[in-house]
């Protein structure tokens, strides 16, 4: 038996369904300009850098495939949940913030770019911006963002998915790409290290 078109009855209402994949859309926006000189960087020098781990794509199940089952189909329905309306509009203004600090990462990072955790000719640690507190702000945009999508999506398993997904890969990656960071940059980095927060702003002296 086929589902009838409406198959998105859920407890959320349309306003804050529509709020996330506007955000989603543009947060892939957001990285597909940023790492438009990463990819011409690469293929001009002709390196290929290794998958560090296989959790990079978790993050895709939460913040995307999940969220998708939920919208467009009513297989995640039982789970659903309701709450008040200022509840939704707290979670989309979490949300914006997310979709401003992941911005805002990219752009002070610009060439300096790179998803895989590895340091690529030429780069330089970039200290300034929201560098200049904290160390990851892209790993605290997706944490902004794994807090507000309970509150978007009213459901158990896909309000949830991101945090469940992403929690892994930031406990696995964060310390590799800071070893990394300290193996080529050395005192530099860990003199920077003792004045920012990793994903929390430490103020103070910089």
């Amino acid at each position: 038996m086929l589902f009838p078109l409406q198959v998105t009855v859920t407890m959320t209402p349309p306003i804050f369904l529509a709020l996330y994949v506007c955000g989603f859309l543009l947060a892939a926006s957001i990285r597909l300009w940023y790492t438009q000189e990463y990819r011409r960087k690469i293929k001009e020098i002709g390196w290929k850098p290794a998958l560090d781990t296989w959790l990079v794509y978790l993050p895709a199940i939460g913040m995307f495939i999940v969220p998708a089952l939920y919208i467009l189909t009513p297989f995640l329905a039982a789970a659903d949940y309701t709450l008040p309306e200022w509840a939704g509009w707290i979670g989309a203004a979490i949300y914006a913030a997310a979709l401003l600090l992941l911005w805002r990462s990219h752009a002070d990072l610009g060439a300096n770019f790179t998803p895989v955790a590895a340091v690529h000719e030429g780069q330089r640690l970039v200290t300034t911006g929201v560098y200049r507190h904290i160390r990851h702000p892209m790993y605290a945009a997706h944490f902004l963002w794994a807090f507000a999508q309970p509150l978007l999506l009213w459901n158990w398993v896909a309000g949830f998915a991101l945090l469940i997904t992403f929690f892994p890969l930031y406990i696995v990656r964060v310390p590799v790409e800071e070893g990394v960071l300290a193996a080529r940059f050395g005192e530099e980095y860990r003199e920077y290290m003792q004045h920012t927060g990793r994903i929390i702003p430490k103020f103070g002296k910089t």
